[in-house]
């Protein structure tokens, strides 16, 4: 008698195994294909990872219901990343092969485009209402752009009852669409034009062969590395290819989008956590149908089934956007290179401040090494001078010749960019009598003030309650908010210049849709004014009128336990340093710190970041850390920080391994954290391999451990905070 044929099947689930199903005989199913499957009572998506496959006798296997489409949803390629990702950050292959679907597929919907609407106007000359004025402009808007549809209607923010309404009254049509063939292969603008500088590093690009390359792009800021990779993609991609862009921010996106637009048109397509299901499920089949599309994204477009790819450039590489923080934790950029590997194409990594990591390979000689260092046009680098606040009084953490340099700038008609690390109005309140200060009852940090919101909250947890102007355990009123925020710093300018427009840039004033591009409009148009912002201002924004930055505390990295926060520290004060002086007036960048003497920040003057990332390399080295080991580390949270040290003093006996350092478990920084405690396990060595096979083992034995469900494990491969 034959054995009936078996399939194994991946689900979303975090599950470090697969499952057997029986292919009916009605039925055929290849790897990467999606179907549905019974699980328990439930009907699950899941996707076939092979075939043919034997499993153990005495054992009567559930059929596959359905094939959810005939072709493959991951391809052989995407396949074997993702296999690739499963097993070198130590993730179920279930949740990563599911990574790379949109949610509408991951829930098991047909993978079917939805058809836009297009509308144009009628000869119907009815009059509207004299209050109807959002009617009128949507009509007005479509007159203007026949063929426009729903879809993009919405953007622009009209409403589809709006839209109906005139549909009603006979004032708009049904209409074909009127929009670019999906292969046109450019905007209506040629390359951009390079400089010397910029034509030297674009003959050093590589070639587009079928063979495996990474090139390192340093760039200091302002360089014009976005006009290089133009100019890249307009010279080596052809009609039929596929190419993606990596950007660290989906803040980023929308300016990247219109400068790539200018010169590709409708080849450009986007990717990010803002879109809904229907532009995910859209751009998805694009990509998967083989469209010749350059897709612009974030971190988890590098996951995305491509089957003609053909060129990958990350921007701005060193950020640690790129690092997925939760759940499956992979890092964007290095997905990215082996992605290059195997599709055997060329990866670009461009930064003005590389990751050490990035720069350890091209010291070495696995990456291309290719240098920018004049600024476009006639831009120069900013002046950066160290401003000593020892003994000085501050306002709003600000000193007075801070406040007389803005003044100075302000009175030319320029911009001036103010850097706080810090969101909010006040990360502390105190009172000054007692010395009461508002903790999280959730986690071990103290609550940040929002005077806006008249609210305290946890930027951990997201914990949140009403701001008291007494102190809740004297009931003094002497309870004050101290440091300063985003929101302290913005009102205290507003009071020093109360005829200047006062611009915040953070995540709380940033998370209305669309919301960044007009804050974006408003800088871009030349006019004086202020902006406030955290590291969102320190992401590749191009601002020409800005001619100063002010970077409010510089000393946050100095003395952390994080190995890398001096690297990060040096990196984001650079970056946000590089937004002054971009147009044609010089710039200027005034860093306030107690420690004017610190020999990183006085390296930091020079503005040489390769000197800089040389001498980190070498304290790297001294201290034996990466890159010049692997590391990974084992997390445990649990009800009581004793279960998840005791789990974590259970696992160390089992790391014991010629070649692997331990260090701990210790409790994590922030050891409480919404309620759980963590603690950690940090594991070292000169072998990527050795390291790899050993947490495979620890994974293999905690899978089998039978843990409270309170209890929790997590690995991080190649750990971006140690914290």
């Amino acid at each position: 008698m034959t054995r009936p044929s078996t399939a194994r099947i991946a689900l979303n689930r975090p599950l470090r195994r697969l499952f057997d199903y029986r292919i009916p005989e009605t039925m055929t199913v290849s790897p990467g294909q999606r179907v549905k499957v019974p699980f328990g009572r439930q009907t699950l998506t899941g996707l076939v990872v092979e075939t043919g496959v034997t499993p153990p006798d005495g054992i009567t296997l559930k059929p596959i219901l359905e094939v959810l489409e005939p072709w493959l949803a991951l391809p052989a390629a995407t396949f074997q990343l993702l296999s690739w990702a499963s097993d070198y950050y130590q993730h179920p292959l279930g949740e990563c092969l599911f990574t790379a679907l949109p949610p509408a597929l991951r829930r098991g919907r047909p993978s079917q485009q939805k058809q836009d609407e297009h509308w144009q106007g009628t000869q119907n000359i009815a009059p509207l209402p004299a209050n109807a004025h959002r009617q009128k402009a949507l009509l007005e808007a479509i007159q203007r752009a026949p063929g426009i549809s729903t879809g993009e209607l919405v953007k622009a923010g009209f409403n589809r009852t709006q839209i109906k309404s005139l549909h009603d009254k006979g004032l708009i049509e049904l209409t074909e669409p009127q929009l670019p063939a999906c292969n046109q292969t450019a905007g209506t603008v040629e390359g951009p034009e390079l400089s010397p500088a910029q034509l030297a590093a674009a003959k050093d690009l590589p070639q587009a062969t079928d063979r495996f390359s990474a090139t390192l792009l340093y760039g200091i800021t302002g360089s014009g590395k976005t006009e290089l990779y133009l100019h890249y993609l307009k010279q080596q991609l052809q009609a039929d290819q596929q190419a993606l862009i990596l950007v660290p921010e989906i803040n980023l996106t929308p300016q990247t989008l219109a400068r790539f637009r200018r010169y590709f048109g409708s080849r450009i397509v986007a990717w990010h956590s803002a879109l809904n299901d229907g532009e995910r499920l859209d751009t998805w089949l694009r990509i998967r149908n083989g469209e010749p599309v350059i897709l612009i994204g974030t971190r988890s477009a590098v996951l995305l089934p491509f089957t003609n790819l053909r060129a990958i450039i990350v921007d701005e590489e060193h950020d640690s956007s790129y690092k997925q923080g939760e759940g499956f934790r992979y890092s964007g950029r290095d997905v990215a290179v082996y992605r290059a590997h195997l599709n055997k194409c060329p990866v670009i990594l461009g930064s003005a401040t590389p990751s050490l990591e990035s720069w350890h390979n091209a010291r070495q000689g696995k990456y291309h090494l290719i240098r920018l260092e004049q600024r476009a046009g006639n831009a120069l680098p900013p002046e950066v001078a160290l401003l000593d606040i020892r003994s000085r009084p501050l306002e709003a953490g600000l000193s007075r010749p801070t406040l007389n340099a803005i003044k100075e700038v302000l009175t030319r008609g320029e911009q001036a960019l103010v850097f706080v690390n810090r969101r909010g109005f006040a990360p502390i309140m105190m009172c000054f009598d007692c010395g009461h200060m508002e903790e999280c009852p959730r986690c071990d940090t103290r609550l940040t003030y929002h005077r806006r919101d008249r609210a305290m909250r946890c930027h951990h947890c997201d914990f949140q309650m009403a701001a008291s102007h007494t102190c809740p355990k004297c009931r003094s009123e002497n309870f004050k908010p101290v440091g300063q925020g985003t929101e302290r710093t913005e009102e205290t300018l507003a009071e020093q210049f109360p005829d200047t427009p006062i611009v915040r840039v953070d995540r709380d004033s940033t998370q209305r849709k669309g919301s960044i591009q007009g804050i974006l409009a408003k800088v871009n148009s030349g006019e004086p004014c202020i902006l406030v912002g955290t590291q969102m201002l320190a992401k590749g924004h191009d601002f020409p009128n800005v001619t100063l930055v002010t970077v409010v505390n510089a000393d946050g990295g100095l003395f952390s336990v994080d190995f890398r926060a001096p690297e990060q520290m040096v990196q984001t004060l650079l970056q946000v340093s590089g937004r002054a002086g971009r147009g044609e007036k010089p710039g200027k960048v005034l860093i306030q710190t107690c420690h004017s003497d610190h020999p990183l920040l006085k390296s930091l003057c020079q503005g040489n970041y390769a000197a800089l990332a040389d001498q980190l390399l070498t304290e790297r080295q001294t201290g034996a850390l990466p890159p010049f080991r692997a590391m990974a580390i084992l997390r445990a949270e649990a009800d009581t920080m004793q279960a998840s040290l005791q789990l974590l003093d259970s696992i160390k006996p089992k790391t014991a391994a010629n070649g692997i350092e331990t260090w701990g478990p210790l409790p994590a920084v922030i050891a409480r954290k919404a309620d759980r405690h963590r603690a950690q396990l940090i594991l070292c060595s000169n072998h990527r391999r050795q390291l790899n096979h050993l947490l495979t083992h620890v994974c293999q034995y905690l899978d089998q451990c039978k843990l409270p469900a309170s209890t929790k494990w997590i690995v991080d491969v190649d750990p971006q905070e140690t914290g």
